[in-house]
């Protein structure tokens, strides 16, 4: 019976060559600068449409509460109107928004509520988005209720 036998490299080391190592870093270095943009722009993508989504559950509920109170909240009755009874007739208990407090948008910032609206509805709803301010850093920044379109 013959056994056979493998040796290893003499004379050399096992491992990688510095050459080698640097080809597989700068293939990764390619490959991170073509993927990594497309993936670090989902989750602002996804908090866009988390707001778009928070305005339209917001516009559900208002149009609730307008059903049984006859009139929207005012401006300064706010969202707040939505699980806290404002003292209107008509208001049903329990709140019109589930949690018991009105969500803030997926920065952290309360959502803008004005009544009566001054874009021609009968209320305007806005997130002013990332950057917390009115207008925004770009254009199609803030997230308005009157101008929702879905990415």
């Amino acid at each position: 019976m013959r056994v056979l036998r493998y040796s290893k490299h003499r004379g050399r080391p096992p491992g990688f060559t510095l050459i080698e190592l640097m080809v597989v870093v700068v293939i990764l270095g390619i490959l991170a600068t073509i993927i990594m943009p497309r993936i670090l722009d989902r989750p602002e993508q996804a908090r866009r449409m988390k707001a778009k989504v928070q305005i339209k559950n917001f516009q559900s509920a208002l149009a609730l509460l307008k059903t049984d109170t006859g009139s929207f909240p005012t401006t300064v009755e706010g969202l707040e109107a939505l699980v806290s009874d404002p003292g209107v007739r008509g208001w049903k208990r329990g709140g019109y928004i589930e949690g018991g407090r009105v969500p803030l948008d997926p920065w952290g910032n309360p959502y803008i509520y004005i009544c009566p609206g001054m874009q021609g509805g009968d209320y305007d709803l806005e997130s002013y988005g990332k950057d917390g301010e009115d207008g925004g850093i770009e254009d199609g920044a803030d997230i308005e209720s009157w101008n929702l379109d879905y990415e």
